[in-house]
């Protein structure tokens, strides 16, 4: 078994992580922490890249949660630390400029589900679960699981998974709006990666665009927001994807965009 937390397979434009720590249901430890990082940072940096579809080892988990053990013998002050390192990966997949796709193939639990809402996007296999089932720890979710199972699912059902710890089913998953689409385990992969295709086939500026003006829009007033969106439409009238598209249109042919 390789001892590296993280593998890295490319195809096409579409990069895909997979979190490796199989024997420990691909638990977050600090190390994993930090592989992450680097990986989605030098995703962010490298122009073959369009999209990123984030996924777990084996057939059991996604990432079942934080690393219990490591987590046993923090101090109050490595606690935050590690809380804050953490955070801070979520809030760098979360502002990706390119579209992250989390593919749950199994338990996303605690810092797993917490991973999967900071992804733009999340496919779940129907023979999944997800939770928040930190209370059962005497602890409380650490990697922004209440602030975005709040803007994700609301307030109701962010209370009932935090307060009760219980994990939910895909299904219910997709009811509350913690999952885009739930598909057959045998599917998940095949689905995934035709979704990112889809993605990696549209305009990069665009799509940054989008992203963009939803996470700003998230944050502020409406008003900022129609004024910030108004903005980045006028920018994408100084690119070259905009003419493609625009004329591949009227050409009645599909667009060939480049990025520029």
């Amino acid at each position: 078994m390789s001892d590296t937390p993280l593998l890295r397979a490319d195809h096409g434009a579409v990069r895909v992580l997979t979190v490796h720590r199989p024997d420990k249901l691909n638990a977050l430890d600090a190390a994993t922490l930090d592989a992450l990082d680097a990986a989605f940072a030098a995703a962010a940096d490298d122009d073959s890249v369009r999209v990123v579809v984030l996924t777990g080892s084996g057939p059991k988990a996604f990432v079942a949660g934080a690393d219990i053990a490591q987590m046993n013998t923090l101090t109050p002050v490595q606690g935050r630390d590690f809380s804050l390192k953490g955070q801070r990966l979520m809030r760098r997949i979360e502002k990706m400029p390119k579209p992250v796709i989390a593919m749950i193939n199994g338990f996303a639990l605690g810092g797993g589900l917490e991973l999967a809402m900071a992804c733009h996007l999340r496919i779940a296999a129907d023979t999944a679960k997800v939770g928040q089932p930190e209370i059962n720890l005497g602890l409380i979710p650490g990697f922004g699981g209440s602030q975005r199972l709040l803007r994700l699912a609301g307030r109701a059902a962010a209370l009932e998974l935090c307060l009760t710890g219980a994990p939910v089913d895909a299904a219910r998953a997709l009811q509350l709006r913690i999952v885009n689409r739930v598909v057959p385990a045998a599917e998940l992969e095949a689905e995934t990666m035709k979704l990112a295709q889809q993605l990696a086939n549209a305009a990069p500026l665009a799509l940054r665009g989008i992203l963009d003006c939803i996470a700003v829009g998230g944050e502020c007033g409406i008003e900022e927001g129609l004024e910030y969106e108004s903005a980045q439409f006028g920018l994408m009238f100084a690119t070259e994807d905009m003419r493609e598209g625009t004329q591949a249109f009227l050409e009645r042919r599909k667009p060939a965009f480049s990025g520029k």
